[in-house]
């Protein structure tokens, strides 16, 4: 019997430590995707190039479905599992400011997709056609842009909270 509750503890560990892998990495993937993708579309409007701009809307769009939304998904599911593994109540102050923080920025990025796959279409088309990018393009840019601040500023009081899982009132 000892053996069989050695085993299991052992299979748990095993578990908790994949999770715990999966949570770090996932983290560190979508908050890296998330920076990345401004950079990739921020630096091409610098320019102008209508088709760099694009090229880069593009590949904003790709990444953020082949990137930024498996993570996003992954983020909350390994989380409270190693809550619940730790012995964390799922309520603790520290847990619920996290859930706030990550919803932030979540409702900030479902916009922002929509915004980029706008201005993936509006990009392409203004390149097909050989003009320049519309103002609803611009408009849709400096939303996205402004969006992408909560987001990001979310997400680093994530990752704070994580590291750190402070105590309140104690």
């Amino acid at each position: 019997l000892s053996y069989l509750a050695y085993a299991w503890k052992g299979r748990l560990n095993m578990l908790h430590q994949c999770l715990l892998v999966t949570h770090v990495f996932s983290s560190c993937v979508l908050f890296a995707s998330g920076i990345m993708t401004a950079l990739v579309l921020v630096i091409p409007r610098l320019t102008g190039s209508v088709p760099e701009i694009a090229l880069a809307a593009r590949r904003v769009v790709r990444s953020d479905w082949c990137l930024t939304c498996p993570s996003g998904i992954i983020q909350p599911i390994t989380g409270v599992w190693l809550a619940i593994m730790d012995g964390y109540s799922l309520l603790s102050p520290w847990l619920v400011l996290t859930y706030a923080a990550y919803l932030l920025a979540a409702l900030c990025w479902f916009p922002v997709v929509g915004l980029q796959i706008r201005m993936a279409r509006e990009a392409e088309t203004a390149v097909i056609r050989g003009e320049s990018l519309p103002p609803s393009f611009q408009r849709a840019f400096l939303w996205w842009f402004a969006l992408g601040w909560p987001a990001f500023i979310g997400l680093v009081a994530v990752f704070w909270l994580m590291v750190n899982k402070p105590v309140f009132g104690g």
